[in-house]
């Protein structure tokens, strides 16, 4: 069973929309996929919720709830987790002894590489990560890759503790299909093809974790 927990320090840098996307393309390719959401806003929870009509369906799970690992079905193919804003090094910690992969997004902005730093630091040096039993790295997340800024912020990504194993590029689709309850994976249109292509670098990253 593929398990991934997404973290951040810091507030909107598109974790839940990380977390959605990642669930939407396990449900689209057939997988039984489960959404934990320890969020009490709920908004991974709200977007299953209006994902539930499609044959992709992907199951919520109330994260907040301490039992939540005994409602995770005995059936189930793939779990995301996605954690509130402003998650400590501790926090992932207590996790790491059920998931195998952790995924920090990270802005290319100055304030959020500042930010995040540290957090990635820390996270790098817990010991389920730092012997090789966990893996971990970085989400390049909202790169405008034809501008110097997401260049130099790209640069300053790669010299952080954990590698940065996929760069998605900045679009309003996210946005679009996370208010349907849909992801980008739920179309076919050539306009969205080539942010699909952004994913396969982490869909790579994420089957050779789980092997």
């Amino acid at each position: 069973m593929l398990k991934v927990l997404i973290a951040s320090c810091k507030g909107g840098c598109g974790k839940t929309t990380l977390a959605t996307h990642l669930a939407a393309f396990y449900a689209v390719e057939g997988k039984n996929t489960v959404l934990v959401d320890c969020d009490r806003l709920a908004s991974a929870r709200h977007w299953c919720e209006r994902r539930a009509g499609l044959a992709s369906a992907v199951l919520p799970i109330d994260g907040t709830r301490r039992n939540w690992r005994e409602r995770i079905p005995t059936g189930a193919d793939c779990v995301v987790i996605d954690t509130p804003a402003g998650a400590s090094a501790e926090d992932v910690d207590e996790l790491l002894d059920y998931v195998g992969a952790v995924l920090t997004p990270v802005l290319p902005s100055p304030f959020d590489l500042e930010a995040c730093s540290p957090f990635v630091q820390a996270i790098a040096g817990l010991t389920r990560i730092k012997r090789g039993k966990v893996a971990a790295g970085i989400v390049a997340n909202r790169m405008r890759p034809w501008t110097q800024a997401s260049q130099r912020a790209y640069e300053d990504m790669q010299q952080f503790a954990l590698p940065v194993v996929a760069q998605l590029r900045d679009t309003q689709g996210y946005v679009v299909a996370t208010g349907l309850g849909k992801s980008l994976f739920d179309y076919h249109a050539e306009a969205v093809r080539s942010h699909q292509d952004d994913w396969k670098p982490l869909f790579k990253w994420l089957r050779k974790s789980s092997a």
